[in-house]
């Protein structure tokens, strides 16, 4: 690889929720240039979680709308990391908070970075499974933060392809992530 680097930074502006920055750095020929990034102002880093509830090989996702979009989104549960709190961790409250479920974490991945071209806000996928004979008494009732409308859907993986279907019918748009699941789920590697 060869050695490009950013070398100073300077904030455009910022706002409750973002920082827009003015990075520059030294492209593959040595030459100074400029890019634009939009940060997390506060927490720097979120988790993603693909929770299966088992035995029904479930997937719980949530709907909600995202103000940048102008839409409704269908999504993983995700959330910010909290100061000293762990990928982990932000699953386990995420999860709570936004299904209302509470689920054991099986794997942790490195961060990985969503839209690099935009943001370098890392996010690390994390998946749990969940124990679904403990929730078949009734009504299971999520706990979203104030500002926060979340609905919460038990989708067969099976079906996931076809649910994102119905939802794309409805004008609901898709984080990427959930696409790029259903693929694999229609191309395991082998």
């Amino acid at each position: 690889m060869k050695q490009q680097k950013v070398i100073g930074s300077r904030t455009l502006g910022a706002g409750r929720y973002l920082t827009l920055r003015e990075l520059e750095f030294i492209d593959d020929r040595g030459r100074r240039r400029k890019w634009e990034s939009a940060d997390r102002s506060g927490a720097g880093a979120a988790a993603f979680l693909v929770a299966v509830i088992q035995p029904e090989d479930e997937l719980l996702l949530v709907r909600q709308f995202r103000p940048p979009t102008g839409k409704w989104m269908l999504e993983f549960p995700a959330g910010l990391i909290e100061p000293g709190e762990t990928p982990a961790e932000t699953a386990e409250r995420e999860l709570y908070e936004e299904t209302g479920y509470r689920g054991r974490v099986c794997s942790v991945s490195n961060p990985g970075y969503s839209s690099p071209g935009l943001t370098g806000e890392p996010i690390t996928m994390v998946t749990m499974e969940i124990d679904g004979s403990a929730f078949r008494a009734g009504e299971v009732e999520n706990h979203p933060e104030d500002s926060e409308c979340i609905e919460c859907f038990r989708v067969p993986r099976r079906n996931l392809a076809a649910f994102i279907r119905e939802q794309e019918a409805q004008n609901v748009g898709v984080d990427t992530k959930l696409y790029v699941y259903a693929l694999a789920l229609a191309f395991p590697l082998r």
